[in-house]
């Protein structure tokens, strides 16, 4: 789903054409600029993602089925923080690549893989969230310890499966306006147009008509559009929603213009191409780029449970052996896995949990 807007001729994934590299991005100020924004990205998206995986894991209350997901979206941003953007950044440094052909292919490769774990990651926490609001009688069984784990191991095998053709059409390139071994567009129009499709167009009308779904239900309950449902949704459930639902339009907002941009020259790249700004499409990369270290920062500002065992962690810092010991605490609410509850007319759950047990689940550990 990475897309470039100008191919580059050749099989080499090296191959550079010095006449469209641009002015811009090899400018000094534009370089620092782009430095500064990955040093940020890269810093905030480790330290944000171990706070998050660290936070599942210590707390049993958060382990949990939608947590899972959450996790493994955190860990799909975290890998570009570990390698391919280091080597962004050193070519950044030296003004071009010299880590090697086999590095461009593999941070390519990984860069891929990060991107469309994201985006079905995503998808999957939307389903989880659909289930758990919309379908609460079914959702213990649906989501029970096996096939949480099934639907993880699914959701990585398709990233995976979709990320290996890069290598049989030969779209893993290196571009200079943005220092970075990705995507290829031209390569082939068609491929490109698939891989917008299916990458980041379906799942996001997956992921729109759950949350349209949730939504439609928490203005009715709200409202009491239909009174003999007796539906009643807890804050945290609504909360918990909400932060997931901004992750998804922050994830829509940062990668559509590069896809968008990248879909328009795949259709037509005679015309489109040569007319794309270079700063315009430079900055749609970079805001896609940026956006793997947003997640955990919206996670603490909109999640009190996550906010609570981040400041624990901060604060345990000065202790380790205190980093790996599992809290306890029955005051901490994820986004758990519920008890089935009692069936209404309608066949709507009645969401009715004013008390939490402090015993849960324990989900793929």
């Amino acid at each position: 789903m990475d897309l470039e807007v100008k191919g580059v001729n050749g099989s080499n994934c090296l191959s550079r054409n010095e006449s469209d590299g641009g002015l811009s991005a090899s400018s000094s100020g534009v370089s620092t600029a782009l430095a500064s924004v990955l040093i940020f990205t890269i810093v905030v998206d480790i330290l944000g993602n171990v706070l998050v995986i660290l936070s599942v894991y210590r707390n049993k209350k958060l382990r949990n089925a939608g947590n899972i997901f959450v996790v493994s979206l955190s860990v799909a941003d975290l890998v570009v923080a570990l390698y391919p953007y280091p080597l962004v950044l050193t070519a950044i440094f030296h003004n071009d690549w010299t880590m090697g052909d086999l590095h461009c292919q593999a941070s390519g490769f990984i860069m891929g893989l990060s991107v469309i774990g994201s985006i079905f990651n995503i998808t999957a926490i939307a389903i989880n969230r659909y289930c758990y609001i919309c379908h609460s009688l079914h959702y213990d069984r649906l989501y029970s310890l096996r096939n949480t784990c099934c639907y993880l191991g699914l959701t990585w095998l398709l990233t995976a499966l979709a990320t290996v053709p890069n290598f049989f059409v030969g779209s893993l390139q290196y571009d200079p306006r943005i220092y970075s071994c990705t995507f290829a567009q031209t390569v082939s129009s068609y491929y490109t147009i698939s891989v917008v499709i299916i990458h980041f167009l379906i799942p996001l009308l997956v992921v729109s008509y759950c949350y349209m779904r949730i939504w439609v239900l928490v203005i009715q309950v709200k409202h009491r559009v239909k009174p003999e449902q007796r539906t009643k949704l807890k804050p945290s459930d609504v909360r918990n929603f909400l932060t997931m639902f901004m992750v998804f339009v922050l994830f829509a907002v940062c990668w559509a213009p590069l896809n968008l941009i990248g879909l328009a020259v795949a259709i037509n790249p005679v015309k489109v191409a040569p007319n794309i700004p270079e700063w315009l499409f430079v900055t749609s990369y970079f805001m896609a780029y940026f956006n793997s270290c947003l997640n955990a920062i919206i996670y603490g500002l909109l999640n009190q449970n996550f906010r609570k065992e981040y400041k624990t962690i901060l604060l345990a810092l000065c202790v380790p052996r205190l980093l790996l010991m599992e809290t306890s605490r029955c005051a901490t609410e994820g986004l758990k896995s519920k008890p089935s509850p009692a069936a209404t007319n309608n066949n709507v759950a009645e969401i009715n949990r004013n008390t939490v047990p402090c015993a849960a689940s324990t989900l793929c550990q």
